[in-house]
């Protein structure tokens, strides 16, 4: 997969929208493994939620061309805007919403599954939403994950069920601190499946990949 150009994202732009990093290179890393695996699937609708700068979900849609239909989402405006920005700089095809989570689509229609949540633990004050559409509303909701760093998460799973497609894939980036084991054993009592597929310590932190599929799928 190619790594899309972000030259024409600024510091400006960073006040107020996540920065590719080392989480989101990992990301990559593990979709370009398994692309060969995507593009047999076939998927017809693949979502990243929180997609920040766009450059995941902009190298997907270029590496999976027209056959599948690409969206972007997050919470965040900015991060909407530098999504679309990153995709046509780049010259891939995909669109861009402001949402919370999977709400707007419809039962089964997601076949890839993208996310990078706020996984850092947190305390309850650093994770307020009052502050969400400032300087620093914006980044800290980009990364405060709530105690345990999974409050997100624990947001989706309701959803998980309903929104992914019977063939879906699930890439599910998190930190240790996360207890990412216990994660997948509760994705078992929704009736998924799924393995770290790849880890990484970097500076300070080390990070997972977790693919996830429904317990009747092939893996």
């Amino acid at each position: 997969m190619e790594t899309p150009f972000l030259t024409h994202l600024t510091q400006e732009d960073y006040k107020f929208v996540y920065e590719a990093a080392e989480d989101s290179f990992l990301l990559l890393d593990a979709l370009e493994e398994d692309l060969p695996q995507i593009r047999d699937q076939k998927p017809l609708l693949c979502v990243e939620i929180g997609s920040g700068s766009g450059v995941i979900i902009t190298a997907l849609a270029k590496s999976l061309s027209s056959s599948a239909h690409c969206v972007g989402i997050d919470i965040n405006y900015h991060a909407c805007k530098a999504t679309k920005k990153t995709s046509l700089v780049n010259g891939a095809s995909l669109d861009v919403a402001a949402m919370d989570l999977l709400s707007a689509f419809r039962s089964h229609s997601i076949d890839l599954l993208i996310f990078n949540p706020p996984y850092v633990p947190t305390e309850p004050s650093e994770d307020d939403s009052r502050d969400r559409g400032t300087f620093a509303g914006c980044l800290v909701k980009s990364w405060a994950g709530g105690k345990d760093g999974c409050s997100t998460l624990h947001r989706l799973f309701p959803f998980l069920a309903d929104k992914l497609s019977q063939k879906a894939i699930f890439y599910l980036l998190l930190l240790r601190e996360n207890k990412p084991k216990e994660v997948l054993k509760t994705f078992l009592t929704l009736g998924f499946s799924g393995s770290i597929v790849k880890e990484r310590r970097i500076r300070g932190e080390y990070l997972y990949i977790l693919k996830i599929v429904r317990c009747n799928s092939i893996k």
